[in-house]
């Protein structure tokens, strides 16, 4: 990449990195801190973890076409701009309510499909999918970064602290923007980076990229609805909260490390089926360890680790099975849809796991990730795996 795409890549990257971290700083602590809020109840507390990925899922694919009208730029400031709003709402909340509020504008700041345009605007269509694949990079480092400080950032700043550093970090967003990103001269469609609307009817009729966002659905319910439990269960069985990130630091880092072999043996071997297959059924396994190890720290360290190499595998082959299956003319409306259900898998795992909390109790849970994650294995089976894109 030459200078003016490096600075784009690292620019966008970091907007998207602090975003994502922002909404994923309270899960490793949130159902601990919701059971001292007013009107808090199971339910609400996995409406309130999972609420943004609805409003996420709706409106970012619509927020990605208004960038093509008004400029890409001025949607990503209006974004970042919504979602420090809704972190001052939940930061100064002091009932659940007011939180599912804030997190719901939170996610209504939906800025993925219009940043991937930027991208593609500001990278030759050579150095592209090089630029979104340190965006993606950064997403993951996001998410790990959450784990490991959200438990001792709860510790220093409390909940609220939380809230208030994810609004300075969307407001940072927008200096990055402005003072790095540069404008394009100009805006053009980018059908392999951002979704077309004359694309939506060929990639929702086409069977395997369903399969692929039925699996990135359930991935996600799986991860939320776990978070909704894991917490729970490891104060329940005598580790403080503030001791939480020691215990996934060294999941963490255990499962990237092991994920390495099996993504390279996906990629590089031809053996992307049957690592797929087998990452989906270990998800499974832990789901049903998870429950019958609910009151054993080692038998959940365990399980936590298993459950991170089979989502880190997956997290890093479902793109690169969207990008295959489908043609470069739709790449970007298929991993428009991808992300849309990525979002919603969010939103009904936090809302599904808090009901079955509710009804069945807290080991509950578990089975329901072990059914959702049976189904998907079931379906995925069939599925074909191609070496490049295909016709729709």
């Amino acid at each position: 990449m030459n200078p003016l795409e490096q600075r784009s890549a690292y620019g966008l990257a970091g907007i998207y990195g602090f975003r994502m971290l922002g909404l994923f700083l309270i899960l490793p602590v949130f159902a601990l801190y919701a059971e001292d809020l007013d009107y808090a109840t199971p339910v609400l507390v996995g409406l309130a973890i999972g609420i943004y990925g609805l409003t996420q899922a709706v409106l970012q694919i619509p927020f990605g076409l208004l960038s093509d009208r008004i400029g890409r730029k001025p949607v990503i400031v209006g974004g970042l701009l919504l979602f420090a709003l809704g972190s001052v709402i939940a930061a100064t909340a002091d009932d659940i309510w007011f939180i599912i509020i804030g997190r719901a504008i939170q996610g209504s700041g939906a800025i993925a499909a219009a940043i991937m345009a930027l991208l593609a605007d500001l990278t030759r269509e050579s150095q592209r999918t090089k630029a979104m694949a340190m965006v993606g990079i950064t997403i993951g480092m996001s998410f790990t970064l959450a784990l490991i400080s959200g438990p001792l950032l709860q510790h220093w700043i409390g909940m609220s602290g939380i809230f208030w550093l994810t609004a300075a970090l969307a407001i940072l967003g927008i200096l990055i923007l402005t003072l790095v990103v540069p404008t394009p001269a100009h805006s053009s469609v980018h059908g392999d980076a951002e979704p077309v609307p004359a694309m939506f009817r060929r990639v929702l009729a086409n069977v395997d990229l369903l399969r692929l966002d039925l699996g990135i659905f359930t991935l996600h319910l799986a991860l939320t609805s776990l978070f909704l439990s894991i917490p729970l269960a490891l104060r329940d069985v005598g580790l403080p909260v503030q001791q939480h990130t020691y215990l996934y630091l060294p999941v963490m880092l255990i499962a990237m490390i092991i994920m390495v072999p099996f993504i390279i043996m996906a990629e590089k071997q031809g053996r992307m089926k049957a690592v797929f297959l087998g990452a989906i059924g270990l998800l499974v396994l832990t789901q049903v360890g998870f429950y019958f190890s609910l009151h054993s720290f080692w038998g959940m360290a365990v399980c936590m680790v298993l459950f991170f190499i089979a989502f880190n595998v997956l997290e890093a082959t479902l793109p690169s099975l969207v990008s295959k299956t489908s043609p470069a003319v739709a790449k970007g409306t298929a991993m428009g849809v991808y992300t849309t259900s990525q979002f919603a898998g969010a939103f009904c795992g936090g809302l599904a796991g808090g009901w079955i909390h509710t009804q069945f109790g807290l080991s509950a849970v578990y089975l329901m990730g072990a059914l959702a994650c049976s189904i998907w294995l079931l379906l995925a089976s069939g599925m074909q795996v191609r070496k490049t894109a295909d016709a729709i």
